[in-house]
């Protein structure tokens, strides 16, 4: 009789086992779909030409920062190569505005802080079909305290705006959000 039971409560605890297993697969396999990327299995290189900058206002280097910083970002993000000969993808981008605006006015005609704002026009070639292709401006900001100088900050507001701006770029190219 002892054996009986013994033999119930093993098979109760095997099938409880099985159960949370089974579970935490599907919850891990829930979560990875909100959080991975959903690149194609034929996709495997990319290419990101050197951004342009035509905006008299930015500085020269911009384009290069954040054509390289979306490299590092698919490079680390993502399993594809980089490659400048027939990509299944490419990035082409042009920096269309960098300006410095007032925000926030206050009495005595002094405004509480300034905004530094990029545009980045971004065109997405996916080579393997047409019909995904897309061009968008994407737009960031920054803020920073109408005492400062922007000399002083602009490469921290830089680096806040790009990761921000380069966040938006992968999720549209790659997240379909």
């Amino acid at each position: 009789m002892v054996n009986y039971q013994t033999k119930i409560m093993n098979n109760k605890f095997l099938i409880l086992l099985i159960l949370i297993g089974v579970s935490i697969s599907f919850s891990g396999c829930f979560f990875y779909s909100f959080k991975g990327t959903s690149i194609p299995a034929e996709v495997d290189s990319y290419f990101v030409e050197r951004f342009d900058v035509r905006s008299s206002n930015a500085i020269p280097t911009l384009g290069q920062t954040l054509s390289e910083a979306l490299k590092d970002k698919i490079r680390a993000e993502s399993n594809l190569n980089q490659t400048e000969t027939d990509p299944d993808i490419e990035f082409k981008g042009v920096v269309t505005d960098y300006y410095v605006s007032s925000e926030a006015p206050q009495a005595g005609e002094t405004t509480a802080f300034n905004r530094l704002t990029i545009t980045l026009s971004v065109e997405y070639i996916y080579h393997l079909d047409e019909k995904k292709n897309w061009k968008e401006n994407f737009r960031s900001f920054s803020d920073f305290g109408s005492s400062v100088n922007l000399i002083d900050v602009q490469d921290d507001l830089i680096d806040a705006i790009q990761e921000e701006m380069i966040e938006k770029i992968f999720n549209k190219a790659f997240n379909d959000w």
